[in-house]
Parts: C-alpha cells; structure tokens; sequence
C-alpha cells in the first residue's frame, strides 16, 4: 500500500471462538467494522451524528481472503486504507496481522457508500473533503 494506513490494536476474546478453538469467521468482519469507525472518528467524522442527521454510512459489498486463524488471547492489529472509488462509493482496503509476528490472517475490500434521508446515495461533505473528489 502506498499510503499510510490507519491502524488499531485489538485481542481475541474468548467468546469470539468457535469450536475449534478458533475465531469464527463472521467475527473478523467485527473487526473491520471497529477499526473503519475507528477511523472515521480519527479523521473528525461521527459516525453516530452523521446517523442522527439522516446520513447513513452502509456497506454495500465485503470481500475478504482468510489466511490464518487467530486463537483466543492473541493480539492483532486492523489496518485501514481509505480511497475515494466513485462520485458516491469508498472503499476500505483492510488487513488483520497477528501481533507480534505480523503473520497476515485478513485481507479485505469493503465497499460502501452513505445515503441520505431520502435513502439515495451521497457522500458527506466531510468525507469527501477528505478523500478527494472523484
């Protein structure tokens, strides 16, 4: 990636496992999701306030490669690259490493867009702003 990601630290809880020991798969897109609105707020958008105004950030496509496996206890780090995709879609370039080794487990595009009150596609103001027009 060219561009510096956005990164936060994370742990497995051991609720998160399913019978093998493992994390279950649905969890990981927990993950992303937290570490994207963990983002937004680090740029100065709120996710919740944009809600209460009528705007609505929604996912509209996720594509994720599982490569390994993270166990209860261990530590990672979510890594989120921002790009502008279209006049009303952005998208997420993510990665999941396991911490200390940086060994990849997630890699994965999120698409999404915002909608309006009257439930059509239109980016904020603020974001676009800071991803640049397209």
């Amino acid at each position: 990636m060219d561009q510096e990601a956005f990164a936060l630290e994370m742990a497995v809880r051991d609720y998160e496992c399913d019978l093998q020991g493992v994390v279950n798969n649905a969890v990981y897109q927990n993950y992303l999701e937290h570490a994207r609105h963990e983002y937004l707020k680090s740029i100065g958008i709120d996710f919740a306030a944009l809600a209460a105004q009528g705007i609505n950030l929604v996912v509209t496509r996720v594509e994720i490669d599982y490569r390994f496996p993270l166990k209860s206890g261990d530590r990672f780090i979510v890594e989120v690259w921002p790009a502008r995709v279209s006049h009303v879609r952005i998208s997420f370039r993510q990665e999941i490493h396991r911490l200390p080794d940086r060994k990849e487990v997630i890699r994965a595009v999120v698409t999404g867009t915002a909608l309006n009150a009257r439930w059509r596609p239109q980016l904020p103001k603020e974001l676009a702003d800071i991803l640049g027009r397209s």
